[in-house]
């Protein structure tokens, strides 16, 4: 398939495998790229010693394009940006701060730059900010979130009439058919991250990954939104968020209830009662853990056989 999202990547299927923290290392970013589709290493829970490793590693396990995603808050961005600019990585997606602060430095490196965002006035100013491309993140996706709660059935159209640079969708996505959907609201791909959580490649735990796949409707919920509102399937650590939430507890409060590492705790070490588990709606559609490669295969295997037959 060749559209303006393929083209800017030089990649064959418009789907984009999400930068989760814990999740997206070289494994599963070379193997979603071999496949085809655009892998990307996330930055979030990489000291900059180690995002290089990853970076290197993924240059050998693939020849294919693959990109960075990087939280424009991490304490150490400026060393992932010099570590991101010496190992000459193609693509930049930014995220969590204000896309203005490192884009034009990025491009006159020859990075393409993408920004997340959560409402077409965010995408407007990535746009202005010279961005290559914004991913529409609806309110349906994992990890953290945007506070506006718009949903991507609402969020790409809205996007899509408000700029001219490539839009990806995010938020809710894990099938071809929902893939469709999306690029017919106007959206040039998909970018993917719940689904490719459970596959082989992951790094998170093989615990989180089965709790994941049993996951049912209503097992997540957006969160400490007096923080920086994010998604977690619910857990005693929720509840415990929830009931201090109910009794107005202060940002102070909540965040010695949060402390460090408690998604590492959860994703990375397997704690699935005191661990913040990131996910997506669509953990309730995922049923199994499969290679990276047959994950993008046969998304866009179902995207071609809906374009036939929209109407099942």
């Amino acid at each position: 398939m060749h559209n303006r999202l393929t083209n800017l990547f030089s990649i064959d299927i418009p789907i984009v495998q999400a930068g989760m923290i814990w999740a997206s290392g070289w494994r599963l970013a070379s193997a979603v790229s071999n496949a085809g589709a655009l892998g990307i290493i996330g930055s979030g829970s990489m000291y900059p010693d180690v995002l290089r490793e990853h970076i290197q590693k993924c240059k050998k396990a693939t020849q294919k394009p693959f990109g960075v995603n990087l939280p424009l808050l991490y304490a150490d961005i400026d060393k992932h940006i010099e570590i991101i600019m010496e190992e000459k990585v193609p693509i930049v997606f930014t995220s969590a701060g204000n896309p203005k602060t490192w884009t034009s430095i990025l491009k006159e490196k020859g990075i393409q730059v993408v920004h997340v965002i959560s409402s077409s006035r965010f995408a407007i100013k990535a746009q202005e900010a010279g961005c290559d491309a914004v991913v529409a993140e609806g309110f349906e996706a994992g990890g953290h979130n945007g506070r506006e709660e718009t949903t991507t059935l609402v969020l790409i159209p809205a996007v899509c009439a408000a700029v001219n640079i490539p839009v990806i969708a995010a938020g809710g996505i894990a099938t071809g058919r929902q893939m469709l959907a999306a690029m017919v609201l106007g959206a040039d791909g998909v970018q993917v991250g719940s689904r490719f959580v459970a596959s082989n490649e992951a790094s998170v735990h093989a615990d989180f990954k089965n709790r994941v796949i049993a996951a049912q409707e209503g097992e997540t919920q957006l969160s400490l939104k007096q923080l920086t509102p994010v998604r977690l399937l619910k857990n005693n650590f929720f509840l415990q968020v929830q009931e201090a939430e109910k009794k107005c507890a202060s940002v102070n409060e909540l965040q010695q209830l949060l402390g460090k590492g408690r998604a590492k705790l959860g994703m990375f070490e397997g704690d699935l009662d005191e661990g913040e588990l990131e996910i997506g709606q669509v953990s309730a559609l995922i049923k199994n853990i499969k290679p990276a490669a047959d994950i993008v295969h046969e998304m866009y295997k179902e995207f071609e056989a809906a374009l036939i037959h929209p109407v099942r």
